[in-house]
């Protein structure tokens, strides 16, 4: 008899911010922080891949580095596999480092010019077994062939590969200790159009067959709508909307998704003749002084007095969509000022508040 339990979170964030203080004057004194992830709660389910999509300077790869303590969490938790990581010391924090892994975006940068291919996807076996020098060879050949790479290449360097094969060579490095959850950071950004969807169905392909689960950030909506099972639309340090993928993609409840989404071309010919596009008006504000209330107040084309006051509260207006607008009704689903509704917790046990 198969098991029909729901698949349970491996990844909960709750409360996450993420501030970097500014130092001025001539004592360095701490006059402010940049707000670069302000509050922001979800869940990633095993084997899903959520992805984080916004314009650039919203915090999305600031978000994936704190995941994994790459920068160190200002307050709120992240708690992977059962572990609260947020809080724990360093040795601590090593032990479980084999269970969640990164895939940069620039993969030149990430990948150490005076090491061979073998060494640098043996680095972590280095560092984290006790595996036999024979063993280690075996372990770096077996990774070459999941991700697609000639065992002849194990002792070149990465300056002697494409970008596409350089970014090949990190993902190896990131299975080489069978990680359980993978951020993708924006990875194939950096590639030319014609290696972009290699890439992505690597990923594909290796999560299927290894159980992984990813956080896959990125500003290119289209290839998002081809990976992800939901989708967190960032704005300004906060998440704007949470949705499962084609009920976003189809029909975005936040005044900011729908401007996002409004930018995506249509393949359909005719579908593109009739896309409206919604082109905000304005900056963004800086991440060091947000705006009182709703983060998006001061570009919003659908703003009313209670979002310059109230902050309002990112809760399920369906089941399964999140979104953080004070006229997005839970009873409707739909956006439009109805008399202006006081900022809601969201008491839904395991939900994003």
């Amino acid at each position: 008899m198969l098991d029909a339990s729901p698949a349970r979170p491996l990844v909960q964030v709750r409360d996450l911010r993420k501030y970097f203080p500014i130092h001025s004057g001539l004592l360095r004194r701490h006059t402010g922080d940049v707000k670069a992830v302000d509050g922001i709660s979800f869940d990633i389910l095993q084997g899903e891949t959520l992805g984080l999509v916004g314009e650039s300077g919203c915090g999305k790869s600031t978000v994936g580095r704190t995941l994994l303590r790459l920068y160190e969490v200002t307050s709120g938790s992240v708690v992977i596999d059962g572990t609260d990581i947020a809080t724990l010391p360093p040795e601590a924090l090593r032990q479980i480092r084999p269970k969640m892994q990164m895939v940069f975006q620039d993969p030149q940068a990430s990948l150490n010019p005076r090491m061979t291919l073998a060494r640098i996807i043996g680095e972590p076996l280095d560092e984290h077994t006790t595996l036999s020098r024979a063993e280690k060879l075996d372990r770096v050949y077996e990774l070459m062939d999941q991700v697609g790479l000639n065992r002849v290449f194990a002792n070149r360097f990465p300056h002697e590969f494409s970008g596409g094969q350089r970014q090949r060579i990190g993902i190896a490095r990131a299975l080489a200790l069978n990680p359980r959850f993978i951020v993708c950071d924006e990875p194939i950004a950096a590639l030319d159009v014609s290696i972009q969807a290699q890439v992505v169905n690597l990923l594909e392909d290796l999560q299927d067959r290894l159980g992984l689960t990813y956080l896959f950030i990125s500003h290119d909506l289209s290839m998002v709508r081809h990976i992800a099972d939901r989708v967190a639309v960032m704005y300004l340090g906060q998440i704007a909307e949470l949705s499962p993928r084609d009920a976003l993609y189809a029909d975005p409840l936040h005044p900011y998704a729908k401007a996002l989404l409004s930018a995506v071309c249509e393949p359909d010919p005719t579908r593109e003749a009739s896309r409206q596009r919604i082109i905000l008006k304005g900056d963004v504000p800086s991440p060091a002084n947000p705006p009182k209330g709703c983060n998006f107040c001061t570009r919003c084309p659908q703003v009313q007095p209670v979002c310059r006051e109230v902050e309002p509260a990112l809760v399920e207006v369906t089941p399964g969509r999140h979104v953080a607008c004070h006229f997005v009704t839970p009873q409707s689903g739909t956006a439009g000022p109805t008399g202006g509704t006081e900022a809601k917790e969201h008491s839904q046990q395991g939900e994003p508040r």
